[in-house]
């Protein structure tokens, strides 16, 4: 089976080929091929080079193959799909806020690129599974109380705008039988690694990454503040059960999923993460709440996540569980 993974060399995508190479994917058959995409694999964040460095010396055959450039050229299309794909995992974008400022990249990156990916995808004898990697940002910034899989999606920024259209055409090619596409609108990941530059939500990992230091951080929202959160782990967990064990011809004709979330304030999370660090290092943690962060990342409304249940996609648990998954990435 030949597995790709657009940006592999990213903060999810390392975990995901991390999985894979370990486990492959539930209910599957072996991997014959994973080919691996990004525009650079540069450590750290790894990019799990160690593993596919080992993977590769190890293997009777080439089992992993890294592809360096832009997924959308046509040179690197014409590798990815060569031999043709079994599973596609779509992850590579620009960030939302590096989205917004950078106009000409993000819409180059996250639509017009995609976009030639999924036709590619579609061209294929085979039907592939394609699991897209879309985001809440498909509802926009102005939410309704609660979400769920029917809530319109009125996007307020470029990012979302662009994940929203390939969910809508990814649901055309599945219409068509030419794909079996299935899009995971994804919150906010934590804990990501430094500063997260791009990513709007990145005080939800940096408010963890501090207190695992002991440093010093100025949260730009209140500890009201109430936000949706998954780590890592859960997130490839959703990744794999979408490639793998995942009936989509029962989803509804949308193909798109709002994946379970863990709903707490940053109150609740600091009191968490004194219980697993001290209260000592959360007190390090002041507040300067920026009114448009608050308002687009720090009001979540509450999400019926009956749909995803039902279909088998879970959150982390408890706020104890998500913590002690996050401080371990």
């Amino acid at each position: 089976m030949h597995v790709v993974v657009t940006g592999a060399g990213g903060f999810v995508g390392a975990a995901l080929v991390r999985r894979l190479l370990e486990e492959g994917i539930p209910g599957a058959a072996p991997l014959t091929r994973l080919s691996l995409i990004d525009r650079h694999f540069a450590a750290p964040p790894a990019c799990a080079a160690a593993a596919v460095a080992q993977e590769v010396a190890r293997a009777a055959r080439p089992l992993v193959r890294l592809l360096t450039g832009d997924f959308g050229a046509a040179g690197v299309l014409d590798e990815v799909f060569s031999p043709p794909v079994d599973v596609l995992f779509h992850l590579a974008s620009v960030p939302g806020g590096q989205a917004e400022r950078e106009f000409a990249l993000g819409y180059d990156v996250n639509l017009l690129a995609p976009l030639k990916l999924f036709e590619r995808a579609a061209a294929q004898a085979n039907v592939p599974r394609v699991v897209y990697a879309s985001s809440i940002a498909v509802y926009g910034s102005v939410l309704p109380d609660p979400i769920d899989d029917g809530t319109p999606a009125r996007p307020g920024m470029s990012y979302g705008a662009h994940k929203l259209v390939g969910e809508i055409v990814l649901a055309d090619l599945s219409r068509r039988k030419l794909v079996d596409g299935v899009s995971l609108r994804l919150p906010g990941i934590v804990a990501r690694p430094g500063l997260s530059a791009g990513h709007g939500s990145a005080f939800m990992s940096a408010i963890m990454r501090a207190v695992e230091t002991g440093s010093d951080y100025v949260c730009p929202v209140s500890p009201e503040a109430g936000c949706w959160w998954m780590s890592l782990q859960s997130c490839v967990d959703n990744l794999l059960h979408a490639a793998g064990p995942l009936d989509t011809s029962a989803l509804a004709a949308e193909r798109a999923v709002t994946l379970p979330v863990l709903q707490h304030t940053i109150g609740e999370i600091k009191a968490a993460l004194a219980r697993r660090f001290g209260s000592d290092a959360v007190a390090r943690i002041s507040h300067a709440a920026d009114a448009t962060i608050e308002a687009t990342f720090g009001r979540m409304p509450r999400l019926d996540d009956s749909n995803a249940r039902r279909f088998g996609f879970a959150h982390d648990g408890t706020i104890d569980r998500l913590i002690e998954r996050a401080c371990m990435t």
